[in-house]
């Protein structure tokens, strides 16, 4: 723990929550619509967060009742790993009991929208008897670990699959709580159930803690946004080598607020095989015991690397080993993978990754993904891969129901990779409003329009073949990674967001705020001249993103 003996209260409600227990069981038996303060905080580790429809809150106020309460379920999918009794359960659950939609996340896991508190008992029953579960899919803990979602034959893709399930494993909390309170004390899957933390303790992390593993080249997962990094490294030959890893990678900041900031994680050196989980779980302790207990703000793993340096951290992670990191390993350039389309998979079958409009599975009277997804499962038992941009892969797909499934879709008004816009396939968006309490503004329900109205702008221009990543957020927590966009949109207030541009479609470089705040109906006007520089100015090959850091923030500024 800090050295500090100030803490949060969030961190005197962790102590006193007995592993995860608090009062939990007591309040899911009262005929109440909502959890204590203290308890939403202790839900969060068991994977559901306390939500309103902020759409009617005035008018519910004006009415003399209380807020509409439900609760958001998010599950926990190593890797983006999904089988099809799993979906389908979720389907029928976000039918019966929740909003109608899922959500595939940006850490390619599931998310229940409109699950009443009464309901949530059953629910979290469901997916435990569909093989998931949603224990510290949120919380101050390790998080869902991400990798390619691509299932590729190759050796080095299955070994990083193995791999995140292996430290996924090792990073899970051991309380017996869970069970407790969802499951009656029934033992789930490989989780143990002692009743106490051998690597966490009573109040666990201070803040959220992410990790990515990937394959050198493949930057799918958005590597160097994450606490912890690993890229797998193999001999020409194809024997494993080990890992480079990399550490104080995220994405969240608050206004108005210099010392929060979004980060890019630093090299921290090379691990041997079987190094790689004593090193994850060492990375977990140093932050568990310098990372800041009492500003939940600066309480990431990337401001103790901001405020100690990298030099002092991978001392405290060698001595907690007892050994050396070796020196980091050069890696060829990154790539952005998105695996829309169709693709052989190298054993004889194929998987068909499919666009998910800022990932919301749902049916409209023109897009009805949700029924087209229940009718190829339904049928084939066809597995799912979630990517972390929010789209699905279905897989192992065998080459005589290639065409049958491609007729599902068209038919599901579905399209093909090829006929949807650039603007859209590389853009973004987190919830935001009307069901997350943080957001400033909309997100996820405005993005489509702007979206539109860019592609239509930009093919006017001759730039609509142009790959340039849009992401939006309705607050400055950054669940989209909107500040790695060539194009960055966060929420500052009602129906207005700060303007970031100097990404990279690779997701390698921060972009730079060029505007504290426009009206989202001025953010076409204000792009449009932007984008014409760089139709004239660009250097061969260059991508948007890449032309707006060359010639800087200022520069820009002067052709609005």
């Amino acid at each position: 723990m800090s050295n500090s003996t100030r803490r949060s209260k969030v961190e005197k409600i962790k102590e006193e929550s007995q592993f995860l227990r608090g009062t939990l069981a007591e309040e899911l038996a009262q005929q109440t619509p909502n959890f204590s303060e203290a308890s939403q905080q202790i839900l969060k580790f068991h994977g559901i967060y306390q939500q309103t429809d902020r759409d009617v809150t005035r008018e519910r106020k004006q009415q003399g009742l209380d807020q509409d309460y439900s609760m958001m379920i998010r599950t926990k999918n190593t890797g983006g790993a999904c089988p099809a009794a799993f979906y389908l359960a979720l389907d029928h659950l976000a039918d019966t009991l929740g909003n109608g939609t899922i959500r595939v996340t940006t850490r390619q896991a599931f998310q229940l929208h409109g699950i009443p508190k009464q309901d949530l008992k059953a629910t979290i029953q469901t997916i435990h008897n569909s093989l998931g579960t949603t224990l510290a899919a949120c919380g101050d803990i390790e998080r869902n670990i991400m990798s390619p979602a691509a299932p590729f034959a190759q050796r080095d893709y299955q070994r990083v699959e193995e791999y995140a399930q292996k430290i996924s494993e090792a990073l899970a909390p051991k309380t017996g709580a869970y069970y407790e309170v969802w499951l009656d004390g029934e033992k789930v899957h490989h989780y143990s159930t002692l009743t106490e933390e051998p690597l966490y303790g009573p109040t666990y992390l201070p803040r959220k803690f992410k990790t990515a593993l990937t394959v050198p080249g493949d930057n799918s997962v958005d590597l160097l946004t994450n606490d912890l990094g690993l890229v797998l490294i193999s001999t020409p030959g194809g024997e494993i080598e080990g890992f480079n890893v990399t550490v104080g990678g995220g994405m969240g900041m608050s206004h108005n607020s210099e010392e929060t900031f979004p980060r890019t994680a630093d090299p921290l050196g090379f691990v041997l095989p079987d190094q790689v989980i004593p090193v994850a779980q060492a990375v977990v302790r140093v932050q568990r015991d310098h990372g800041d207990r009492l500003n939940r703000k600066h309480a990431r793993l990337k401001y103790l690397l901001a405020d100690r340096g990298v030099a002092w951290f991978r001392e405290q992670v060698e001595r907690e080993l007892g050994y050396a990191l070796g020196p980091w390993r050069a890696l060829p350039p990154w790539e952005y993978r998105d695996y829309l389309g169709w693709h052989e998979q190298g054993d004889g079958q194929w998987f068909l990754g499919l666009s998910v409009a800022n990932g919301r599975i749902k049916d409209t009277e023109e897009w009805r993904l949700k029924s087209a997804l229940h009718q190829i499962l339904s049928t084939w038992g066809f597995d799912l891969r979630l990517t972390p941009h929010q789209n699905i892969l279905i897989i192992g797909i065998d080459p005589e129901h290639r065409t049958a499934i491609d007729t599902i879709l068209r038919d599901h008004g579905v399209l093909p990779v090829e006929k949807i816009t650039p603007a859209e396939r590389y853009s973004m968006a987190c919830p935001a409003m009307p069901t997350c309490s943080l957001a400033l503004t909309e997100s996820e329900r405005y993005l489509p329009t702007l979206v539109a109205q860019m592609a239509q702008q930009l093919t006017a221009m001759g730039l609509g073949d142009e790959k340039i990543s849009i992401r939006m957020t309705g607050c400055p927590n950054g669940c989209a990674r909107p500040y790695m966009g060539e194009i960055g949109l966060v929420g500052s207030a009602q129906e207005a967001y700060q303007l970031f541009l100097g990404g990279n479609l690779e997701s390698t470089r921060l972009n730079q705020l060029f505007l504290k705040q426009v009206h989202r109906d001025q953010i076409l006007e204000v792009l449009t001249p932007i984008w014409q520089g760089f139709k004239e100015e660009r250097l061969a090959g260059e991508g948007f993103g890449d032309y707006c850091y060359r010639v800087g923030m200022d520069y820009l500024r002067t052709k609005l």
